[in-house]
C-alpha cells in the first residue's frame, strides 16, 4: 500500500458506506476497519471492495468490516482526519478485566497518564524545596522560596482543572467546557465559602461545602455526568442556538450540581469515617492506628480525608497534638517504599521513570500522587501491598501513642514533628516495619513488566494488566532452540527465513480456517494452530510493531524485513480484551520464543469464539515463497513456516 493516500482511500471507504451521516462507530483491529453502520444497505460493498487497498469486505456480528491489512492504523488514523470518527481514544481500548474496582483503577489510571510527567516533576520540586527548609538552607518566607513553592504547588492545588481536560478527553466531551466547572470549584470565592464556615445555600437549597482544591474524584463525575448533559442538548438544541447555548447551559446546571451532590456526599461520607475512627481510638488505638495507616491513601483518593483535617487542627489548637497523624506516616512512606520496589524491580524505562522520581518526593515531601496514580494503583499489586505495610505499620504506631505536635506532611522529612509526643521509637519501628513489608512484598510478587523499546516516549505508560503478565518466561527451549538451529528464525542461512510455532496443538491449513479473509489468502501466507496452552509466544526475532490494545493480535518484523501476524482467536476482538493479557509493547524488540501474550482459553470459548491462532507471513507478496512445512501437530518452538526471501 505504499502508493495509496490513506486519508483519500478512508474519503472514499466513507463515501462508500453510505457518509457519516449512516456511521454510528469505528474502530479498527489489527487488520480492519470495523464500522457500525445505521442502515448497512446502504453501503455499496461492490464499490468498497474495488478500492486500491481494500482487501476485502465482510459484514458479521453487526459490524461492517473493512480488511486493509497492516496499514489499518493509518487509514483509521485518515478516518480522523475527515470525520468526527477515527482518533485513538474511539479505537478499540479493552476495558479492565473483571470486577467494578478493577475498571474503576483502569479509568483512573488512563485520566491520569497524561498529566504522571508533571506530577512526577512537581512532586520532586516540592521534595527538594521541603528538605531546604527543613535543613534551614533557604527560609519559608523568603521570596525565592513563595515563588519556587507556588511553582511546586499549582498542579497540585488546581489538579481539578487538569483532570478536567483528561477527562474531557476520555468521556469524549468539550474540554474546555469541563474546565469551566472545573474553574469553579478551585474559585476564590468558592474556596473561602468552604472554609468560612458559615451556612451557604443556592437559591435557597442548603450547600454542604467542601474543598475541592487538590481533588480528584467530584471533577471526573462531574465531567462524566457532563457527557450526558451535553448530548442531549446538542441532539435536541436547535442548530441556530446550539453551539453557545449548550455550553452555556451546561455550566450554568454543572456546577450547582456538583456542589449540591458531590459535596454533601464527600463531606458527610468523610465525617463519618472521621468520626468512626475517631471513636475507636478511643477504646482500641491499634485497631483506629491500622485503619489509618491502610486506608489513608483511598481516603486521599476520594476526598474522604478532608474530614479528618478539622479534627487534627482542633486536636493541635486544644491539647496540642494529634493521634490522627501518627499512622500517617507509615501509610504514605510504606506506598513510596512500594513505589522504589517498582523502580529497582520492572524492565519498563517509562515506568522506572515515574516510579523513583514519584518514591524520592514521597518519602522527603510526603507528596504520593504521582507515585499513586502512575505507578501502584495502575499495577494494583504494589497499591495493595502497600495498604497491607501501613496497616500493621500504623497498628504499632498507635499502639505507643505516637502523635504529631504540628501540622505536617508525613514524610521522612517531618519525623521531628512526633518526637515528642507518645512513643516516638515505637513510630520509628512501625514506620520501617511499613516499609519493609511493601518493599519485600512489591519486589518479590509485584509486576515485573516489558523492557522498552530503545526509544520508547517517555511520555508513554504500560498497560496495567499487560504489566502484570509480562514477566518473561526464562525457560531457555524455545528461544535457545530458536538461535541454535540451522535455518532458525534467529539463525538462519541466507536467503531464508524459519517461523516457528508459537504455539502447541493441531495444525489447520489456511485454507480450512473459519474465517474468510484469512482463508482467500488475502491476508498473506500461514496456518493456524488450535492451542493446547494459555501462552503465546513470538515466532520469530524481530521488532513489535503492532500490539492491539485487545491484546487478541500482534505484528512483528524481522530483520530480514519478514512481517508475521499472530492473531489469536477468531473474531475474538469482539471479546475486548477480556481473557487476553499482552506481554509485550510495540517497539520492543523480541527474541523467537518469548512470551508474546497469555490467554484464557476457557473463556474464549466460553464466550463462543474459536481459539485458533492463526499465523499468517502479511507481506507474502513480496517475497519468493512462503511453505508450510507440514504436520498435524506442532510442539511450541518447531519450525513451522519456511520463507524464502
Amino acid at each position: 500500500m505504499v502508493s495509496v493516500n490513506y486519508t483519500t482511500l478512508a474519503a472514499d471507504i466513507l463515501e462508500g458506506v453510505g457518509g457519516e451521516k449512516n456511521l454510528v462507530g469505528a474502530t479498527h483491529c489489527a487488520t480492519r476497519l470495523r464500522l457500525r453502520l445505521r442502515d448497512e444497505s446502504k453501503a455499496d460493498t461492490a464499490a468498497v471492495e474495488k478500492l486500491p487497498g481494500v482487501i476485502a469486505v465482510m459484514q458479521a456480528g453487526g459490524q461492517y468490516q473493512v480488511v486493509i491489512g497492516n496499514d489499518v492504523p493509518l487509514v483509521f488514523a485518515g478516518l480522523g482526519k475527515i470525520s468526527r470518527f477515527g482518533n485513538e481514544d474511539s479505537a478499540e481500548e479493552a476495558p479492565a478485566q473483571g470486577n467494578l474496582f478493577n475498571r474503576f483503577i483502569e479509568m483512573v489510571s488512563a485520566i491520569f497518564s497524561p498529566i504522571l510527567w508533571p506530577l512526577a516533576g512537581s512532586g520532586l520540586l516540592k521534595a527538594f524545596l521541603s528538605m531546604a527548609g527543613t535543613f534551614g538552607w533557604v527560609s519559608p518566607t523568603n521570596n525565592t522560596y513563595v515563588i519556587l513553592s507556588a511553582a511546586a504547588d499549582a498542579l497540585f492545588y488546581f489538579l481539578p482543572l487538569f483532570l478536567a481536560v483528561t477527562a474531557a478527553r476520555r468521556f469524549k466531551v468539550n474540554q474546555f467546557t469541563s474546565m469551566a466547572i472545573a474553574g469553579a470549584l478551585v474559585y476564590p470565592s468558592i474556596v473561602a465559602l468552604g472554609t468560612a464556615g458559615q451556612p451557604v445555600d443556592f437559591a435557597g437549597i442548603p450547600l454542604v461545602m467542601m474543598n475541592y482544591t487538590s481533588s480528584v474524584i467530584p471533577i471526573i463525575v462531574a465531567v462524566w455526568l457532563q457527557g450526558y448533559l451535553e448530548r442531549f442538548l446538542l441532539k435536541f438544541l436547535p442548530s441556530a442556538i446550539r453551539n453557545f447555548l449548550t455550553p452555556l447551559l451546561t455550566i450554568a446546571i454543572m456546577v450547582p450540581l456538583t456542589l449540591l451532590t458531590v459535596g454533601p456526599a464527600t463531606t458527610l461520607l468523610s465525617q463519618g469515617v472521621s468520626a468512626g475512627i475517631t471513636a475507636i481510638f478511643g477504646f482500641a488505638p491499634w485497631l483506629a492506628g491500622a485503619l489509618m495507616g491502610a486506608f489513608w491513601q483511598v481516603f486521599v483518593l476520594f476526598g474522604l480525608h478532608w474530614g479528618f483535617v478539622p479534627i487534627m487542627t482542633n486536636d493541635l489548637a486544644t491539647i496540642g497534638y494529634s493521634l490522627l497523624m501518627a499512622p500517617l506516616v507509615p501509610a504514605v512512606l510504606a506506598q513510596a517504599a512500594a513505589m522504589t520496589a517498582v523502580a529497582l524491580r520492572t524492565r519498563s524505562a517509562a515506568r522506572r521513570g515515574v516510579a523513583a522520581p514519584a518514591a524520592i518526593s514521597g518519602f522527603l515531601a510526603g507528596v504520593t500522587e504521582p507515585g499513586i496514580y502512575g505507578v501502584n494503583l495502575p499495577l494494583k499489586k504494589p497499591f495493595y501491598f502497600g495498604i497491607a505495610g501501613g496497616a500493621v505499620g500504623g497498628a504499632i504506631a498507635s499502639m505507643g501513642a505516637s502523635a504529631a505536635s504540628a501540622f505536617v506532611f508525613p514524610s521522612v522529612l517531618a519525623l521531628p514533628a512526633f518526637a515528642s509526643v507518645g512513643n516516638f521509637v515505637l513510630l520509628l519501628i512501625g514506620t520501617g516495619v511499613a516499609i519493609l513489608i511493601a518493599f519485600i512484598l512489591t519486589f518479590v510478587f509485584g509486576p515485573r513488566e516489558t523492557v522498552d523499546a530503545a526509544k520508547d516516549d517517555a511520555g508513554a505508560t504500560t498497560d496495567a494488566d499487560a504489566g502484570s503478565a509480562a514477566a518473561k518466561d526464562e525457560r531457555p527451549t524455545a528461544a535457545t532452540a530458536a538461535a541454535a538451529a540451522p535455518g532458525s528464525a534467529t539463525g538462519q542461512p541466507a536467503g531464508s527465513v524459519t517461523v516457528l510455532a508459537p504455539v502447541t496443538g493441531s495444525v489447520i491449513a489456511l485454507a480450512d480456517v473459519p474465517d474468510k479473509v484469512f482463508a482467500s489468502g488475502a491476508m498473506g501466507s500461514g496456518i493456524g494452530i488450535v492451542p493446547e496452552e494459555d501462552s503465546v509466544y513470538s515466532p520469530v526475532s524481530g521488532t513489535v510493531k503492532a500490539v492491539m490494545k485487545t491484546g487478541h493480535a500482534y505484528g512483528i518484523k524481522t530483520d530480514d524485513g519478514v512481517e508475521v501476524l499472530v492473531h489469536i482467536g477468531i473474531d475474538t476482538v469482539q471479546m475486548k480484551g477480556e481473557g487476553f493479557e499482552a506481554a509485550v509493547t510495540r517497539g520492543q524488540r523480541v527474541e523467537a520464543g518469548e512470551l508474546l501474550a497469555t490467554i484464557d482459553r476457557a473463556r474464549i470459548l466460553a464466550a463462543g469464539y474459536d481459539s485458533t491462532t492463526l499465523m499468517v507471513v502479511t507481506n507474502t507478496r513480496e517475497l519468493t515463497a512462503v511453505v508450510p512445512l507440514g504436520g498435524t501437530r506442532l510442539t511450541r518452538g518447531a519450525a513451522a513456516l519456511d520463507v524464502e526471501l
